[in-house]
């Protein structure tokens, strides 16, 4: 008896959305959600329906252009990576040798 197993080749595989890769497409949907709710707001206060159409629309173009540039700049993880590179020190500093002293009789 032999059996037939498929094997999923795209496991590990990030996914991707019309271009968008990984978390780009959790980013690009929560903007449109608070497009969505900025719309709202506008036009429970009044405001025009021919002047936040408009600045909603130009709002939700800006975001998508923006997110497909982060997604095709960095990547899956790049975003992350470049935002953890710039928190790292450009040097360290001691004053007194004290520091690397205890350590080698701790190891």
């Amino acid at each position: 008896m032999s059996s037939v197993y498929a094997i999923n080749k795209g496991v590990s595989k990030p996914i991707v959305f019309k271009g968008l890769k990984a978390q780009y497409i959790a980013y690009l949907a929560v903007g449109l959600v608070f497009l969505l709710v900025a719309f709202a707001v506008l036009y429970i206060c009044g405001v025009s329906i021919w002047a936040v159409v408009p600045v909603i629309g130009g709002l939700g173009l800006g975001l998508f252009f923006s997110v497909i540039r982060l997604s095709h700049r960095f990547g899956e993880h790049g975003l992350m990576k470049f935002f953890a590179s710039r928190q790292l020190p450009l040097c360290v500093r001691f004053k007194s040798r004290r520091v690397f002293l205890e350590l080698g009789g701790k190891v």
